[in-house]
């Protein structure tokens, strides 16, 4: 079976998201390395307006219980909800596709060395606001670390 390394660094998230899942539905494995620098294009306050607007959805009463929706905060998580929700991922061709995925903030050492491969349609010139996922994420009140 093959399995791809992707960098997400400098990738727009969502055209990065639609390739990957259009791949995994293909049968491909795939890692996602770097998801903290994946980039989310938008002016700063509309992208954290949009992150925190998501984070708080929900009713009272299943925020009460600490049921759904569960949004998450970590860049890798963010990203790997991103990649499941353009899979079908209620049925189960797109739950096994969802098993084939990693996502990984920075390069864990079994990567490292490995050809790490760009998707150029997702990849962007910062041209107009944009801001990391790692940006985002901290906002948002996570505690990531990258590992060295």
């Amino acid at each position: 079976m093959t399995m791809t390394i992707i960098d997400a660094t400098g990738h727009v998230a969502g055209r990065l998201a639609s390739v990957v899942a259009k791949r995994l539905l293909n049968g491909e494995d795939i890692i996602v390395v770097n998801a903290e620098k994946a980039i989310v294009t938008g002016r700063r306050s509309v992208v954290l307006a949009e992150f925190k607007a998501r984070k708080a959805r929900g009713s009272t009463t299943s925020r009460m219980r600490g049921i759904g929706p569960l949004y998450p905060r970590r860049p890798d998580n963010i990203l790997k909800r991103t990649i499941s929700r353009m899979l079908p991922y209620q049925q189960p061709r797109g739950r096994q596709a969802l098993r084939r995925l990693r996502v990984h903030i920075g390069v864990p050492d079994a990567y490292r060395g490995q050809a790490l491969e760009a998707i150029e349609i997702a990849r962007r010139p910062p041209r107009s606001p944009w801001m990391s996922l790692g940006e985002v994420s901290g906002l948002l009140g996570s505690k990531f670390q990258v590992s060295p």
